[in-house]
């Protein structure tokens, strides 16, 4: 059974950068690995997601040219950098995996989750 966990989120001023940080251990065989956020009183969804096999990397609208995902040689930690933040980037990011390849993600795919990072963004 494959755990994960965030570390890296922080309150930081608008027009500053932040790097996520996500930490795999056991079965790390994904199709999918990415990061989800839920802002109060919003849905969940899927902020960046990457692909085994040359699938192209997911970006939501919003984050396209800000945040940029990668992983380690290793395949072990994923990271989320953030630049640019917004107010509108509050959000508890999670990072998440699912075994296949979910494309577009589909959140009800993804059987593995993290407890996720707090990200506060002030104006």
């Amino acid at each position: 059974q494959a755990q994960l966990m965030e570390s890296g989120g922080d309150s930081v001023t608008a027009g500053e950068s932040l790097r996520l940080s996500c930490t795999a251990s056991g079965n790390t065989k994904w199709g999918s690995w990415g990061w989800f956020r839920q802002a109060p009183g919003k849905e969940r969804e899927a902020v960046a997601v990457m692909y085994v096999g040359g699938f192209d990397t997911y970006y939501v609208d919003s984050v396209e040219g800000r945040f940029t995902v990668a992983q380690d040689n290793a395949k072990t930690t994923l990271y989320l950098q953030m630049n640019d933040l917004s107010p509108e980037d509050t959000a508890m990011y999670v990072c998440a995996a699912a075994e296949a390849i979910v494309s577009p993600p589909d959140l009800s795919y993804f059987s593995y989750w993290g407890q996720g990072t707090q990200v506060t963004v002030s104006s």
